[in-house]
């Protein structure tokens, strides 16, 4: 018996996992017939999964705790038991403005905390406030670049201007001089560096190094409607998140994610955030950054409760929500281990033990317990030290 499932996805490089299980057959293998749907926006993405037009979507994390806490249009209970990503975002901002920076891009990349207190200097010497194009109010961007110029004193609600733009429609607006930068998944960035309007500022990678980007996300109500088809498609996209993040796969991945129908952009561009090879400024040689993009190893697709908090303290902190005891479980409720686990449960992936930890606290790859076989979690460290405990939310955000 196949279970056909529509899923919302945006044309973006992170969405490699979900076309790699249909386009491989990993989903059919499974029993499910993917039909994936692409999407323009994230606010029109969010409605098709609110309103019932498709079963899940490829969504920013951050969305869907702030669909969830009754923070946009229309609140609905969403539920995510599945990363299908870590990291993979860039800030780039126009050359005029980066010339202001370090010139060593590659130190610039690697110092998040020197190249804000030079960004917080050049927003003086620009010709106006600056405006950031971020993809979403409640991105993962939006709120890692928050989280950056706020630690050099930089208010993002005051000193630049942080505007909406689709991700697909972001180096249009560098072009027609709407936005002056923007933070998005790849490929963008790498298509305003190419088309020589912009350089790399900050990667995402660098701010948080297992930064959150985005999950699978259904409507909480029809994910306990149907555990069978919601477990047979974790089990479809364990595996094609496996066959992604292989290196012998990525030059075969970057061809299919430029077909039209998916991102629809040149291979080569595409092939950079898989393969780790920046290029940060169009007269230069790429950088290595090994960890720009991970779907499968070091348990990427666990849904950590403990970075549901995360997100949900960052929201705290601007204001966006209250922070109460209910809304504090309402967020970490959205990321769904327990279903993770169910669906795994026969298999041999190996699986963390504890569904929260204390995040920012591993400086080194760190074996950790699971219920079978081996499991190694690389380093999550936060660019300023910081470290998050769960457990301690009030306290995390008194330290700001």
């Amino acid at each position: 018996m196949t279970t056909s499932l529509r899923i919302a996805y945006l044309p973006l490089t992170d969405s490699a996992v979900l076309a790699v299980a249909r386009e491989k057959g990993f989903a059919e293998e499974e029993g499910i017939a993917l039909d994936l749907v692409r999407t323009v926006s994230w606010a029109t993405l969010r409605d098709r999964l609110i309103f019932g037009q498709v079963q899940a979507a490829h969504m920013l994390a951050p969305l869907a705790i702030a669909v969830t806490l009754g923070l946009s249009q229309q609140p609905a209970p969403l539920a995510a038991p599945y990363k299908l990503n870590v990291n993979g975002n860039m800030l780039v901002m126009a050359r005029e403005f980066a010339q202001a920076l370090e010139p060593d891009v590659l130190a610039r990349l690697n110092d998040p905390l020197g190249t804000a207190h030079d960004f917080a200097a050049a927003i003086g010497l620009w010709k106006r406030k600056p405006v950031i194009g971020v993809v979403h109010r409640f991105s993962s961007h939006a709120i890692m670049l928050r989280y950056w110029l706020a630690s050099a004193g930089v208010d993002p609600d005051r000193d630049v201007l942080l505007r909406v733009v689709p991700p697909s429609l972001t180096v249009e607006a560098m072009r027609a001089g709407e936005i002056d930068g923007f933070i998005a998944g790849e490929p963008w960035g790498s298509a305003a560096v190419d088309a020589g309007l912009a350089e790399a500022v900050a990667i995402g990678e660098r701010i948080w190094r297992r930064g959150v980007e985005k999950i699978l996300a259904f409507r909480t109500p029809w994910l306990e409607e149907n555990p069978q088809a919601v477990d047979a498609l974790i089990r479809a996209l364990v595996r094609s998140a496996a066959w992604c993040d292989d290196p012998a796969n990525h030059e075969a991945l970057a061809h299919l994610l430029s077909q039209p129908h998916f991102v629809d952009q040149p291979a080569d561009l595409i092939q950079r955030a898989l393969s780790g090879r920046i290029t940060a400024r169009a007269d230069m040689p790429p950088v290595d950054m090994p960890d720009f993009m991970l779907f499968s190893r070091e348990a990427t697709p666990f849904p950590w409760r403990s970075q549901a908090l995360w997100l949900y303290s960052q929201l705290v902190r601007w204001k966006m929500v209250e922070h109460t005891p209910e809304n504090a479980a309402k967020a970490g409720s959205v990321f769904r281990p327990d279903i993770f686990r169910r669906a795994l449960a026969e298999s041999n992936v190996p699986i963390p033990g504890a569904s929260m930890k204390v995040e920012g606290a591993v400086a080194s790859p760190l074996a950790v317990g699971s219920k079978r076989g081996e499991l190694t979690l690389g380093p999550d460290r936060f660019f300023d030290g910081r470290v998050f405990d769960p457990e301690r939310i009030e306290d995390f955000l008194g330290s700001f």
